[in-house]
């Protein structure tokens, strides 16, 4: 591979990728796509990659600032991966993923939404409830480092802290870096999940669930258990796969969020998927629901339906609604959430909705209103098997706007749908996620 020149150039920035990052052009037409830059700004950059239609490099000084930069407010912005986009006013990032959005939805799906709506968003420091830490023993430096990838991603971020997670959390990162760094199986221990839900009363309803490649001595769980404690975090262990979580502390801890406005509680286990901002997540099933229309004597289907988190609100206010979810134990969960809560008109039920579903007794029922929140890949082989004539109205929520561009194309160009309103929703503030939600009629 031929070595990179990285003398440093200066470039306009004229616009900025899906990613967070500054486009420009060198003097050849070349696009180079440089980090920590945004538009409207000149910049000194240093080029880190090299490909055949476009070239990567990150700003090493900005000459002429944009009105819309703001000084980051995490020190560890520019290294760590986390967020790409702290140094842009909050106001304006909504305003480049409502971009990314539109264009998605112009290049990719050929349709345009005939009512753009408003961003929904929430609190956009602290709002980080579920994620995963790396973990990295550097002999050279004897320390053990725990945070999010660098932007290099053969790196692990050495973070004192993070502005994003929850403080419960981010504020403990450098604690936790120094449990594992006192444990015997500190070289083996590559991840530590954490999961927050509502305050219980034995601990903070926060768990960290460690993953270690060895058996841990008993020390090693001692210390474990006196840090879980010392800050109220109830632990789990992860020595195989997914189905090898067990509680160390306390023996059987009870993890659970509410929904309020709809009188819920969900019951879930530490690496259930749960939407990571609780305050937004309130907000967007509101508004889905309300672009939903649902009626108290409709039967809604909701695809894609995890532990039922849209579900359950929908089975307030309608006749009945069936769950379809891939994965089982999920379907278990959401069914036992169903009975927690008191609601008998949600039944649950399991399937591969990337699979041909013909053999599926409810996809032979009758449904009034169609809701679907499907993973990045989108929706596509689900579409195009379900009896669309059937519903009078679709909402689709999405994490990646590519997909529900694609799908949009599909319902509206070759189903005869059309796209009455499409918006953006800041679930992830200062990273380049775009959460999404449409709502279609026929």
């Amino acid at each position: 591979m031929a070595r990179i020149d990285q003398t440093p150039f200066e470039v306009e920035i004229t616009d900025l990728t899906h990613d967070g990052r500054g486009v420009a052009r060198r003097p050849d037409g070349k696009a180079v796509f440089v980090a920590g830059a945004l538009p409207g700004e000149r910049v000194m950059a240093s080029q880190t990659g090299r490909h055949r239609s476009f070239d990567e490099a990150k700003t090493i000084e900005v000459l002429q600032a944009a009105p819309e930069r703001v000084t980051p407010r995490c020190p560890h912005f520019g290294t760590c991966s986390g967020c790409a986009l702290q140094h842009y006013a909050q106001d304006k990032q909504i305003l480049a993923k409502q971009r990314v959005l539109m264009e998605n939805f112009e290049r990719i799906g050929h349709v345009t939404p005939e009512r753009v709506l408003a961003p929904l968003t929430d609190a956009s420091w602290g709002y980080r409830r579920k994620g995963r830490f790396s973990v990295r023993r550097v002999e050279k430096k004897d320390k053990t480092l725990v945070g999010f990838r660098e932007t290099d991603p053969r790196f692990v971020a050495h973070l004192r802290g993070c502005h994003t997670v929850i403080p419960q959390i981010g504020e403990k990162i450098g604690a936790l870096a120094q449990l594992v760094d006192g444990l015997q199986a500190r070289r083996d221990i590559p991840q530590i999940e954490f999961i927050a839900g509502d305050p219980m009363p034995d601990f903070s309803g926060i768990a960290l669930t460690i993953r270690h490649l060895v058996p841990l001595s008993d020390a090693d769980k001692d210390a474990i258990v006196a840090f879980g404690k010392e800050h109220g975090f109830a632990i789990f262990l992860q020595p195989g796969g997914v189905d090898s979580v067990h509680p160390l502390w306390p023996e059987a801890p009870r993890l659970a969020f509410s929904l309020p406005q709809w009188n819920l509680e969900f019951l879930f286990r530490p690496l259930d998927f749960i939407q990571v901002n609780a305050g937004l997540n309130g907000k967007m099933i509101e508004h889905a629901l309300t672009l939903l229309d649902a009626q108290p004597d409709e039967r809604v289907l909701d695809l894609f339906a995890g532990l039922g988190n849209f579900t359950l609100p929908l089975a307030r206010r309608v006749r009945e609604v069936v769950g379809v979810e891939g994965e089982a134990g999920l379907v278990r969960r959401a069914r036992d959430n169903a009975a927690h809560n008191g609601i008998a008109n949600a039944d649950f039920h399991a399937a591969d909705l990337a699979k041909d579903l013909s053999g599926e007794w409810w996809m032979k029922e009758g449904f009034d209103k169609l809701l679907l929140d499907p993973p990045r890949s989108g929706a596509d082989v689900v579409l195009a098997q379900l009896p669309l004539k059937q519903f009078k109205r679709i909402v689709y929520v999405s994490c990646h706007p590519a997909s529900l561009a694609r799908d949009a194309g599909f319902l509206v160009n070759e189903r005869g749908w059309k796209l009455r309103a499409a918006g953006v929703m800041d679930m992830f503030p200062h990273t380049a996620h775009v959460e999404s939600i449409a709502m279609f009629e026929q």
